[in-house]
């Protein structure tokens, strides 16, 4: 499988690139007033992709840009209704760079450096075919988290802190830290630690409580006491994320594409994902960044959740040479959506519904797609796979902004339990095969690496260094998230781990962590997850738990080595180096394993 993801990964550009030989086009944006320094991207941009597209009709082209900062303010940016998977659905949106119904285009940032003010969506590709977009970053003027610096912490009496410089600020009723720009403020209420030196998430701290009420100014500018945030794990000189958990916009969405490329393409803040991907077919990404400027950046942060987002896409996704780094959440997740049926209208056909808070508004589905069905209490299959015959909104007039479809299938229903009994429906077609390898993920919160399909993943080759909560997930949730689905075929090989799970959150019972979210386990009848091979890796880790599994059916752990260190002290409930629940077929040999009793 390795070998055929790397030659279509790489195949994917010779083509683009023998297409584009023969009648390529590249437009100089300096031409359309473009040019490192101009008080207002946005519009420039917007009017000259509407000129260019005019001319284009899917020929080959290349967009072109000065090496420079580029600002683009939300005045003047274009407004988009975007329904944007796992992230929150406020529209209309800003939209910094529209890019709409285009083929065969290279965008090349040819090293600029896109700056965004306000609240945007810096870049969004939209129903495009063989695109490839390079060579430039994203960040934003004022990031919408907060960075602060311990100045003291005085026990009892709060703690004492200093407002990084970019921010504008003012007190608001209640003594509050507020953060405003032209068109938001927001007062921030929990916050990720950070070491000074080593801008790794600080040992035994997750998800902090920030209580910013009662702020005292200081003598010094900028410099404040909190008397009611009390926090004795927080030392001097550390830094701490101020943030909310609002995510309206990712730096780069991609929505109904096929054959995308990015290559050296930096994220360096977005206030949600770094990239989210949903419904796109083959997803290719070399030398992606969600990172930080450099060892000189003052930052300690960079994304408001994941760096790297797909939901609901197909092929292939593909992504090495990565940098993935001191973000609030995982590096990759990839996902499908579970619809909830809520009423079997007659044999053939039901009504299905979105249910997250954060997932609805976008197409699920479309005629000839292969769907089953789940019993959302023990995530058993009920029934046989079935194909859409049709589908519609149901509560809209179009798929765009709807949360609930009439879905016609090809084949009569076989009983399904009462609509009482939660029942998931999820897309099989829109599934796809995952290659995730040679990367660098550290020092983020949370988890390392999601995977959610049922078609082949590679995790392999990648460093996980303090990846603070676990490096690995296999999930599965049908009663929370609603993001599907049971995994098949995933080798985990050649990856080294360092000193992950220093944080307690959600899923992080070991290093590697196969999860999926059932509620009644007892009552389950099959295994949601199988065929999950771990191989020939190395585990640095200060405490016991190296691998837990609920629910598969063929487990190998094999040809590994686990190190002991002794950068932190051992602290996490589970004690156990494999803690299995209900694991069929499980084999572990010719391991390099510290003495039983250690750590």
């Amino acid at each position: 499988m390795k070998k055929i993801l790397r030659i279509c990964f790489w195949l994917l550009p010779i083509c683009v690139l023998s297409l584009a030989c023969t009648q390529v086009k590249t437009y100089d944006m300096a031409d359309f007033g473009l040019k490192p320094g101009c008080p207002d991207a946005a519009p420039l941009f917007d009017k000259a992709l509407r000129q260019i597209t005019l001319e284009l009709n899917g020929a080959p082209a290349v967009l072109r840009f000065e090496k420079g900062r580029y600002d683009f303010r939300e005045e003047q940016a274009v407004l988009r209704e975007y329904f944007i998977s796992n992230h929150d659905q406020d529209n209309p949106k800003r939209v910094g760079m529209v890019l709409e119904g285009l083929r065969n285009l290279t965008f090349d940032g040819g090293g600029a450096d896109f700056v965004f003010h306000g609240r945007m969506l810096p870049m969004a590709l939209i129903n495009s075919e063989n695109c490839r977009l390079q060579n430039f970053s994203i960040d934003f003027a004022q990031p919408h988290i907060v960075q602060v610096r311990v100045r003291e912490n005085r026990g009892n009496e709060g703690i004492r802190f200093e407002l990084d410089s970019c921010y504008k600020y003012r007190i608001a009723e209640g003594g509050r830290l507020e953060i405003f720009d032209t068109s938001y403020s927001f007062t921030p209420y929990t916050g990720i630690a950070f070491e000074a030196e080593t801008k790794r998430v600080l040992y035994r701290s997750g998800d902090l409580n920030c209580d910013l009420s009662g702020l005292r100014p200081t003598v010094e500018p900028r410099v404040f006491d909190a008397p009611a945030w009390k926090d004795d794990r927080l030392p001097e000189a550390c830094f701490v994320a101020l943030r909310t958990y609002e995510r309206p916009a990712p730096g780069i969405f991609l929505s109904g594409c096929k054959n995308t490329q990015l290559k050296d393409v930096s994220v360096h803040y977005a206030e949600g994902m770094g990239l989210l991907a949903q419904l796109c077919e083959n997803v290719f990404l070399e030398g992606f960044r969600v990172c930080l400027k450099g060892a000189d950046d003052p930052r300690c942060f960079t994304t408001q959740a994941d760096a790297t987002h797909f939901s609901g896409c197909k092929g292939r996704i593909v992504s090495r040479g990565g940098l993935y780094e001191n973000m609030m959440d995982d590096a990759i997740n990839v996902h499908g959506t579970y619809l909830k049926l809520t009423q079997v209208l007659d044999d053939y056909s039901v009504v299905a519904s979105y249910m997250h808070n954060q997932s609805w508004g976008f197409k699920w589905g479309e005629a000839g797609d292969s769907v089953q069905f789940l019993r959302a209490s023990t995530m058993d299959v009920v029934g046989k796979s079935n194909r859409i015959r049709s589908i519609r909104a149901q509560d809209r007039e179009s798929e765009q902004g709807a949360k609930s479809f009439v879905i016609v299938f090809e084949e009569a229903l076989e009983a399904l339990p009462h609509p009482s009994e939660a029942i998931g429906i999820e897309n099989l077609t829109w599934t796809p095969e995952v290659d995730f390898s040679a990367n660098i993920i550290r020092n983020n919160r949370a988890r390392g690496a999601l995977f959610s399909t049922p078609k082949p993943v590679l995790v392999a080759e990648n460093l996980f260094d303090h990846t603070s909560g676990c490096a690995v997930l296999l999930c599965g949730d049908c009663n929370g998230w609603f993001e599907t689905g049971a995994c098949r075929d995933v080798l985990i090989r050649d990856n080294t781990f360092v000193n992950a799970l220093t944080s307690l959150y959600q899923f992080t019972n070991a290093v590697i962590s196969i999860y999926p979210e059932i509620p009644n386990l007892a009552g389950q009848e099959g295994y949601f997850h199988r065929n999950i091979r771990i191989e020939n890796n190395v585990f640095r880790s200060f405490d016991a738990p190296i691998l837990y599994a609920k629910s598969v059916d063929g487990l190998s752990f094999t040809g590994n080595k686990v190190e002991l260190t002794e950068d932190y002290e051992a602290f996490h409930w589970n004690r156990q180096p494999f803690l299995l629940e209900r694991v069929a077929r499980f084999r572990k040999e010719n391991n390099d394993m510290p003495p039983p009793g250690k750590p």
